[in-house]
């Protein structure tokens, strides 16, 4: 079973990104949240292979939350998602830890499946094809 926490503030975009993923993962256990501390908590007790995490979050932003989670785990891959495409934001990204970065704006969603695929080791989540 893979383990993915998608950490989104906005509601709308966050169950969207969950039920795609949901959709199209046989075998992944997906949690989420919508702040930095519900994010923190659910990593710790979750454990997750892989997150997904916007930058700007209530309490906490994503870079610093990156920057924490990768201080306690090297192997989590983690993906920086956000609307906020600039240079300065991937560089911090970076800086913090993050395997990717993806702005929102210019990515589909069969982009996003796709990135997630190409991180799945082996066929531990069981892709869906359509």
């Amino acid at each position: 079973m893979y383990k993915t926490l998608v950490v989104e503030d906005n509601v709308v975009f966050r169950e969207t990104l969950v039920r795609l993923l949901n959709d199209r993962f046989t075998r992944m256990q997906i949690e989420s949240a919508g702040d930095g501390r519900l994010a923190m908590e659910k990593y710790s007790a979750f454990y997750p292979h892989l997150v997904l995490m916007d930058i700007r979050l209530p309490g906490e932003s994503g870079l610093e939350l990156t920057r924490k989670i990768r201080s306690t785990n090297q192997e989590v891959k983690i993906v920086i998602l956000t609307s906020h495409d600039a240079p300065e934001y991937r560089q911090a990204a970076t800086k913090n830890g993050a395997n990717f970065f993806v702005s929102k704006s210019n990515t589909s969603s069969e982009e996003i499946i796709r990135l997630v695929e190409s991180i799945l080791p082996g066929d531990s989540a069981s892709p869906v094809r359509a």
